[in-house]
Formats: C-alpha cells, structure tokens, sequence
C-alpha cells in the first residue's frame, strides 16, 4: 500500500535530498506534495529530473505500486514515455509483477473508484472554494475530486445551527439523510434469515461528545516527526480538538483492518482539500495497541490519532450504546461488507486480526466551538465509508456558514 510516509515516498532518488527544502516552503505531508503544480515546481527551482521524480511517484502512489520507484526514476524515462513501455519490457527491464502492470496500465487510477460506495452511481455537480484561486493547486485539486459524480446541494445552513440545518434530502438511490445521520442501506442476508441490527436514525446530542475524555496518540503527521507521542500526554476533554476549527473525526474499528486502513487512506489523501477548508483530521480508537498504532501512522493515516478509552464516539453512534455484530453474521453472510471488502483489497492493502474488531465506527464533523454536530455517518456494514463527496459537501458549507457569519460581523460593526 502507498505510504503517507514522506521518506517512504521519496525512496532513494533524486527526491530525497530535496526533503530539507520541501519541508521549508511546506510541502511536508504526502497529499499536499502530490497536488504540486508546474509554477510550485518551479518555484522552489526543481530540475526537471526531480518533476519527473515527482509525477512518477506520485502516479504510482495513486496505484499502490511504490515499490517500484526507485526502478522506473533510474531509467531516465519520464511517467508519459514510461507508460509507453510494452508488459513484457516492464517485468524484464523493472521487475514488475503481471498484476501489477494491469493496475500500473490503468490510466484512470484505482482511488477515483474506490471513493464513494462500490456500487453507487451518483450523479455530477460542481462545487468551489472561494477563498482559493482558479490556478492554484488545492483548488485544482478539489475540483478534481468533486467533479466526480455527485449532486448539487441547495441547502443553506448560513442562518441556522448546524443541528437545524440539513433537513432530510435524498442523495442518491439507496442513500436517504434524515436530518444529518447518513448510512448504508441494509441489504437481505443469508436470503433474509438473517436480519441486520437496528441502527439509530437521530444525531447524537452535542453533549454526549463535548465532555468525552480522550488522550492524543499522535501529532499531525510532518517530515521527520516521531511516530509516537513521547511524552504521555494527560486526557483532555473532546471539545477542545474543535475549539477553535471544525473537525473531522473518524472512529476506527480496528487500525489493524484491511477495510478500516482504506478508509482512512482514501480520507486522508483528501488532506489539502481539508486545509483549504479550515477543518482538522482525527482519526479516534476504541482501543490502544502501541504496535497497532504504528503500522497505522503514518502509513495509512498522517492525521492525529486520539484514544476514546471509554469508547464513548462509539456509543454516540449507536444512539447511546455499542453497535457490535459477530463476524459471521455481520461479514460471511452480509454481501455488502463482502464487497467492502474486496474494494480494499483491490488498494493493495495488508491487514491484520489484532484486536477488537466487532465494534463498528464511523465518522463526526463537528463545528467549531458550540456550534453543534453537522454530520455523522454509522457503519451499518463492514467496511461502509462515508461518501468523501458528501463529507467534502458539508465542510463546503460549514466554510461557507463561517464565511457569512463573519461577513455579517464586518457589517455590524460597521453601522456601530
């Protein structure tokens, strides 16, 4: 699986020796390298051998395939004249596997269809950032992402609570919001014997998280950090992780799971989009496994990672209690986790069985402050992601909301 890892990114060329620099104008977190244009480039008097380096690396990186970086940068080719390259001349020349030249020949990319449900099939929409220029970057690279197939919204939430706003919508066929709970559908199993179990259709109250007790894991993932807090850091309460920005938070079933690693993998390469938007990325476990841990960040995850030890995000997603299932019932018998499945396999993830992995998680975004809880989705199946679209739709509004409100506070000060 590509790594978040910048070392692991750069590998051995002529990429490396560039980390000083890169780290020093702030390229220092993968997602962000990879959204560099021509003029960044350029800025920071990259050769034209490192943006080859680059555009190679970060086209194997969209494919999972970076183990053979260092191979394809030695050749002197770049990424257009590569691709050019015959099967045969790719496993002789580069040691490349059978399987992985399908996926390397892929022009499209694995990521565009692993983003949103396996089986969806949205419709397009157009969206902006306003705060950013047309040729920048970030802008160029949001676009991108919600130029997939996605509806347009209408609702507006610059005059209401974030709990008001967001009325029931329909997204797409299988896809119903009631207020602003989202969920995948629950499909028949074992030919109907066997029945999902009952998952809340109501928003968790702001009050069970705002005094959640969590303990931070790791920092934000930057060039040359420590994989580990070093320091024990004490507990402090939930509603400081959104005191001041909004925030993303992404309960994990278990960091060690195939399809728990491709969700936050999938999220976090979504990472400069996130910046452009003022909102922060937590990743929170139910369980602490320093070695688990890890593996997790920053190779899946670059984000901060907090430890829910009284598992409270948890309950707050199955209305007040655990939403647990066995793994024959909820996996063997259930064809959409099945499918799940195969979504992250087809990444190139590894896995592991460590650990707890019947609680089912899900995801938060909260705005700042008091301002409330302005989305939560459940992991009714293994493996459900929440939408990106739909996350990037909402942290659209909650910018645009603060925006407004800080429009109209120029304004009120001004007839003072």
């Amino acid at each position: 699986m590509a790594s978040f890892s910048i070392e692991e990114f750069v590998g051995n060329g002529v990429l490396k020796g560039l980390i000083p620099k890169l780290l020093e104008e702030g390229w220092d977190d993968v997602p962000t390298l990879k959204i560099m244009n021509v003029e960044d480039m350029d800025a920071i008097n990259m050769t034209q051998q490192q943006k080859d380096a680059l555009e190679i690396r970060s086209y194997l990186h969209e494919r999972a395939l970076m183990q053979y970086g260092d191979a394809l940068e030695s050749s002197g080719k770049g990424l257009p004249e590569i691709l050019t390259i015959g099967a045969g001349d790719l496993t002789s020349q580069f040691g490349m596997k059978r399987g992985h030249i399908a996926r390397f020949m892929n022009r499209t990319g694995p990521s565009s269809a692993c983003v949103d449900d396996p089986k969806a099939d949205p419709s397009p929409a157009t969206k902006r950032i306003s705060t950013l220029s047309k040729n920048n970057s970030i802008y160029k690279s949001f676009q991108s992402v919600t130029s997939q197939k996605f509806p347009s919204r209408t609702t507006s939430i610059t005059e209401k609570t974030l709990e008001q706003s967001l009325v029931s919508f329909k997204i797409k066929d299988g896809y119903v919001f009631k207020g602003i709970v989202a969920m995948e559908p629950a499909e028949p199993r074992a030919c109907g014997c066997v029945q999902p179990p009952a998952v809340t259709d109501k928003i968790a109250p702001y009050s069970a998280l705002e005094s959640i007790s969590v303990q931070k894991l790791t920092p934000e993932y930057k060039i040359g950090m420590e994989h580990l807090v070093k320091t024990k850091t004490p507990p402090m309460k939930a509603a400081e992780l959104w005191r001041n920005k909004p925030a993303v938070l992404l309960c994990i079933r278990r960091p060690g799971c195939i399809m728990c690693r491709a969700e936050a993998h999938q999220l976090y390469a979504k990472k400069p989009l996130f910046d452009a938007l003022g909102i922060q990325l937590f990743a929170v476990l139910h369980e602490y496994k320093e070695s688990e841990v890890r593996e997790f960040w920053p190779r899946y995850w670059g984000g901060a990672i907090v430890y829910d030890r009284g598992m409270e995000f948890f309950k707050a997603l199955g209305g007040g209690k655990l939403l647990k299932e066995k793994f024959l019932s909820g996996f063997v018998f259930n064809p959409r986790a099945i499918a799940n499945y195969k979504r992250a396999k087809a990444m190139g993830i590894q896995q592991n069985f460590k650990g707890e992995g019947e609680i089912k998680g899900g995801l938060f975004i909260v705005g700042s402050g008091k301002t409330g809880i302005a989305y939560q989705f459940i992991e009714r199946n293994f493996g459900d992601w929440a939408p990106i679209a739909e996350v990037l739709d909402i942290c659209t509004q909650l910018q645009n909301q603060q925006e407004s409100q800080e429009e109209s506070s120029k304004s009120s000060s001004q007839f003072k």
